[in-house]
C-alpha cells in the first residue's frame, strides 16, 4: 500500500473503530440503563435484546428435586435446621459455634441482580463481582437483601424516603447490580437459624456488553434514579399518554356485547381507562368481561372480568402501581403497552343479569411492528370450590404457554372461608411458585412461599401498595375472606423462547374446603404462541360469597381461646345498633356511635379460670371509625405493642382485624372491659366503632 492510500485508509479504519466503540458503548447495560427499564412500559412489549434468561436462587427446600416426586411439596425453606442446607453448596462446615460458610450463587456473567427478598435472614453475606479482590458488599445479610444501596456513601445524595417506597418494596429490593463477568454471593452463618432469601438474576447472552456496578454509579446516574423514583411514586402524574384517546360511554344490557374502540394499522394501546356503574358493583366488576383482540385472532388475547384485569378485585379497592391504578371513584387505568400489527378491537361483554354503564377511553400511539414486537395477553382463569390443604397439596397452573414471549405479571384473587381468626391457622399461601422455562427439567424460579413471591412475608394480612407488588384487599381476621395479591415483573420479566409453565402450590395451614382461586398470568407473546386458556363460562363468573354466619374456631393461632359475642357482653345499648353482613361472626356486627371524645362503652367478660390471659377484640376498621383506648376494671389497659390506643380508621376499605391487648393475670369471674372514643381529629363526621367479638386466650 502506498503512502497516500495509507493516509486515506488508516483514518477511515480509525473512524470505523470509533463508531463501533461508540455503538457498543450506547448498547452497554449499566446501572443507569437498568433504572430506566424500571419504568419503560413500551420496552416490555419488545422481546429483549440482548437476550437474557431470568433465574432465581432461593432457600427453597432442596429435597424438592423431582417434579411430582415424593418430596415435591417439601416445605423446609429457611426456618433453620433443614434436612439439606438451603444453599448451592457448603463451602465450610460449621465450626464449634455452629457458624459455616455457604454458597448462595456463583454465576458467570454478563448479568445483573434485579430483585432481592428476605423474610428474615441472619448472618453475613459477601458479594463479589468479576472476581475482584475486594467485595462490593460485605456485611449483614438482612441489610443487603432489603436495602443494598444504603451501605454505599453516594446513596446519601438520593431522596431516601422516595427510594425506600419505590425501589425498596415491602420485603424486596429492586436496586439493580449489574456485573460483566461473574457474580458470587456467599453467606456465613448458622444454618439452624432463620435464613429465608431469594436472589433474582438476569443472565445475558455472552456477547452482551455489561458495565459492572460501582457505588459511584449512584452519583453518576443520580438524575436518572431521581426521575425513575418520581415516576414509580406517582405514575398517574408522570406517565400521561402521548397520544389522543378514543372515549366511550355505553350501556350494556344483560348478555350484550359492545365494541367500545377499534383501531386499524400498526399501533399500540398505551393506556386503557374504564369505569363501570351498576346497582351491584361487585357483581358488575366480576361479570362484565373485557375482551381485547389484536390482528383478527379468533380468541381475544385479553379476556378477563373487568375488575380482575385491573388487579384489585373483588369490588373497588383503590391502589396505584406502575401498570395499574384503581381510583376511589372506580376509574381503572391500565398502562401496559399493547402493540398490534393490523388491528385492535376492545369489547365489553355483560355476562350478568343487571344493566351496566361503562365509560372510559383507549389511547393508541403509532407503533412500528417488527420481529421483536409482541402481543399483550391476560387471560383470566378460576377454580371454585377447591379444597386447600397442608397434606393434599397441589400445583395450580397460572400459565402453560408454548411459543416465544415474556412473562410480566401475576394477580391472585382468593375467597378463603377458613374460620380460624389468626394468620397462623387461616393462612392459604404456604405454597411456592414454580416456573419452568424452555423445557427445563427443574424450575429455574422456585420460591419459598406465595407471600414471598408477592414480596411480603409471615402470612401478613396488612394492606400494602407498591409500584410492583401489593395486597389491595384482605378482609380478615387474619387472612380470612377475600384476599388479592399482585406482582408485576417490570425489572425482572421472564423471557422464554420455547415454552413457559407457571405453577403456584395451593398449600394452606389446615384443610379448608370452599376456596375460590382466580388468577391471571400477564405476558407478552410473539405470534404463534399457544396456551392452555379455556373460554370463560357463566359458572366461572359467579360472584363468590362469604359463608353467612361463620363463627371463629379455637385452633392453631387461636388455640386455648374462649370467644364472646360482643352484643351479648354489652352493659347498655345506648348509641348502638346491629348491622348484618357475611364478614361478621354470626352475621352480625355491633356498631357503637360515640358522639364526643371521652365517651365510653363497657362490656362484661366472664373468665372461667385464674391465670395469665390475653384479651383480644375483633374490630371493624372502616372509613367511619377512629381512635379507641381500653380500660380493664377501671384501669388503663395498653395494647400488646404497648400503644395506649388503636386507630381503627381505614380509608376506602372495610376490614375485620384482631386488636391484641397486653396479657396479664386474670382471676376467674366477671371483668369489665371499657372502650373509650379518643379521636378528636375530625376525620369522621358521624363516627362509628364496630365490635364483632372478643376472645380471651390462655397464655
Amino acid at each position: 500500500m502506498d503512502t497516500n492510500a495509507r493516509r486515506i485508509v488508516l483514518p477511515l479504519i480509525g473512524l470505523f473503530a470509533l463508531l463501533v466503540v461508540s455503538a457498543n458503548s450506547q448498547a452497554a447495560i449499566t446501572t443507569g440503563s437498568l433504572f430506566e427499564e424500571m419504568v419503560d412500559m413500551a420496552g416490555l412489549a419488545r422481546f429483549p435484546e440482548p437476550a437474557y434468561r431470568t433465574v432465581q436462587f432461593s432457600s427453597t427446600d432442596r429435597r424438592s428435586n423431582l417434579p411430582g416426586g415424593p418430596d415435591w411439596f417439601a416445605n423446609s425453606d429457611g426456618f433453620g435446621g433443614e434436612p439439606i442446607p438451603n444453599f448451592e453448596k457448603v463451602l465450610r462446615e460449621p465450626d464449634a459455634d455452629g457458624i459455616g460458610e455457604y454458597l448462595i450463587a456463583d454465576v458467570a456473567g454478563p448479568g445483573a441482580v434485579v430483585r432481592l427478598w428476605t423474610a428474615a435472614i441472619e448472618g453475613q453475606v459477601r458479594v463479589v463481582l468479576d472476581d475482584a479482590e475486594t467485595p462490593i458488599y460485605e456485611g449483614g445479610a438482612d441489610a443487603f437483601f432489603r436495602r443494598p444501596y444504603e451501605s454505599f456513601e453516594p446513596f446519601k445524595g438520593i431522596d431516601a424516603e422516595t427510594f425506600g417506597r419505590t425501589v425498596y418494596q415491602r420485603d424486596a429490593s429492586y436496586a439493580p447490580i449489574p456485573f460483566a463477568k461473574r457474580l458470587r454471593v456467599v453467606w456465613t452463618g448458622n444454618v439452624k437459624r432463620i435464613h429465608f432469601y431469594e436472589l433474582q438474576v438476569r443472565l445475558y447472552d455472552k456477547d452482551a456488553s455489561v458495565v459492572s456496578f460501582r457505588p459511584e454509579d449512584i452519583r453518576t446516574y443520580r438524575e436518572t434514579i431521581e426521575h425513575v423514583i418520581r415516576t414509580l411514586a406517582d405514575p398517574d402524574k408522570q406517565m400521561k399518554p402521548d397520544s389522543g384517546a378514543k372515549s366511550f360511554e355505553v350501556g350494556l344490557s344483560a348478555s350484550e356485547t359492545v365494541t367500545v374502540a377499534e383501531f386499524e394499522g400498526s399501533h399500540a394501546v398505551e393506556q386503557l381507562t374504564i369505569r363501570l356503574t351498576a346497582s351491584d358493583m361487585d357483581k358488575a366488576l366480576r361479570q362484565t368481561v373485557l375482551q381485547v383482540t389484536f390482528d383478527g385472532y379468533p380468541w381475544p388475547q385479553v379476556q378477563s372480568p373487568v375488575g380482575d384485569f385491573f388487579g384489585a378485585a373483588p369490588g373497588i379497592n383503590p391502589y396505584q402501581s406502575l401498570p395499574f391504578t384503581v381510583q376511589p371513584d372506580g376509574t381503572m387505568v391500565c398502562r401496559f403497552v399493547m402493540p398490534f400489527e393490523r388491528s385492535c378491537k376492545v369489547e365489553l361483554v355483560n355476562e350478568g343479569g343487571q344493566r351496566v354503564e361503562a365509560t372510559g377511553a383507549v389511547a393508541a400511539t403509532p407503533w412500528t411492528w417488527d420481529v421483536r414486537s409482541m402481543h399483550f395477553r391476560a387471560r383470566w382463569r378460576v377454580d371454585h370450590d377447591l379444597i386447600a390443604s397442608n397434606r393434599d397439596v397441589q400445583d395450580l397452573p397460572f400459565l402453560l404457554a408454548q411459543g416465544k414471549g415474556v412473562y410480566v405479571g401475576t394477580t391472585a384473587y382468593l375467597l378463603n372461608p377458613n374460620q380460624v381468626p389468626t394468620p397462623y391457622g387461616n393462612w392459604w399461601g404456604e405454597g411456592d411458585e414454580k416456573i419452568f422455562v424452555d423445557n427445563e427439567p427443574m424450575p429455574s424460579i422456585f420460591g419459598t412461599g406465595s407471600e414471598d413471591y408477592f414480596n411480603y412475608s409471615w402470612s401478613s394480612p396488612d394492606i400494602f401498595l407498591y409500584p410492583y407488588c401489593g395486597q389491595p384487599r384482605n378482609d380478615g381476621p387474619g387472612n380470612r375472606g377475600f384476599v388479592t395479591n399482585y406482582r408485576w415483573h417490570i425489572l425482572d420479566p421472564i423471557p422464554f423462547h420455547q415454552n413457559l409453565r407457571f405453577y403456584m402450590e395451593l398449600y394452606s395451614h389446615e384443610r379448608t374446603p370452599g376456596v375460590s382461586y382466580a388468577r391471571i398470568g400477564y405476558h407478552y407473546a410473539r405470534p404463534g404462541l399457544t396456551d392452555d386458556h379455556l373460554a370463560i363460562t357463566p359458572a366461572d363468573l359467579r360472584a363468590p360469597e362469604l359463608p353467612v354466619g361463620w363463627n371463629p374456631a379455637a385452633r392453631m393461632g387461636a388455640a386455648n381461646s374462649v370467644f364472646h359475642t360482643s352484643e351479648d357482653c354489652l352493659t347498655d345499648r345506648q348509641n348502638t345498633r346491629l348491622d348484618d353482613g357475611a364478614l361478621w361472626a354470626g352475621g352480625k356486627l355491633l356498631v357503637w356511635t360515640p358522639r364526643n371524645a371521652g365517651e365510653r362503652k363497657s362490656f362484661k367478660l366472664t373468665i372461667d379460670t385464674d391465670g395469665r390471659k390475653q384479651i383480644n377484640v375483633a374490630f371493624a376498621m372502616t372509613p367511619r371509625s377512629g381512635k379507641v383506648a381500653f380500660y380493664l376494671d377501671g384501669e388503663p389497659l395498653p395494647l400488646a405493642n404497648r400503644s395506649e390506643e388503636v386507630d381503627l380508621y381505614r380509608p376506602y376499605r372495610t376490614l375485620l382485624r384482631r386488636v391484641a391487648l397486653r396479657p396479664g393475670e386474670l382471676t376467674a369471674g366477671e371483668h369489665t372491659l371499657t372502650l373509650e372514643w379518643t379521636d378528636t381529629t375530625g376525620r369522621v363526621a358521624e363516627p362509628e366503632v364496630g365490635i364483632d367479638f372478643f376472645w380471651v386466650q390462655r397464655q
